[in-house]
């Protein structure tokens, strides 16, 4: 994947502001509510698959190696094998899915919120699956405690990701989301 130097600036930046984002918790439950989805689904709906998806891997990565990036300053492999782990896993494939929807579909409301919401419903599959291993939960209990539990801040976060995405591909110039 050869990105220009214009394009790796927009993933780091993308990245930091994912980071940034994440900071923004209500600490409910075993995970936490955070705006890491939100500003994950603005990021891949504004700069496209591989930009947006490398700006994701970049924060991915940068909490991997210890610093404190992910949700509530949380960071290292032991954030990967705790409870979130399965949500932050979730994240790159959750950008894939945006990204590819976004590539083949207009840049509407409609299509830019149902593309968010597809790729957040991945991103909780992958923390459910995940919760229900690492802490030994029964189906139903990481399903309530995985998925139901955030099914509805989700859907909040797909309709403000897709309608912030399209208000400012619309008033931006394009030079400055170029993919």
């Amino acid at each position: 994947m050869k990105l220009t130097l214009h394009q790796q600036l927009m993933a780091a930046t993308f990245a930091g502001i994912i980071a940034i984002f994440s900071q923004i918790i209500i600490p409910v439950g075993v995970v936490p509510w955070s705006l890491q989805t939100f500003i994950i689904g603005l990021s891949v709906t504004l700069l496209g698959r591989r930009v947006g998806t490398w700006s994701v891997l970049i924060y991915f990565l940068l909490g991997l190696i210890g610093l404190p990036v992910f949700a509530g300053g949380a960071s290292g492999v032991a954030a990967l094998f705790g409870p979130t782990g399965g949500y932050l896993i979730g994240f790159i494939f959750t950008s894939l899915i945006i990204g590819t929807i976004m590539k083949y579909r207009k840049y509407n409301f409609f299509w830019t919120i149902i593309a968010n919401l597809i790729g957040f419903l991945v991103a909780l599959c992958f923390g459910t699956v995940w919760l229900k291993f690492i802490a030994d939960m029964a189906w139903s209990a990481a399903f309530a405690t995985g998925f139901l539990g955030f099914l509805f801040p989700e859907i909040i976060k797909s309709i403000c990701s897709g309608w912030f995405s399209v208000l400012l591909i619309h008033r931006l110039p394009q030079k400055f989301f170029s993919t």
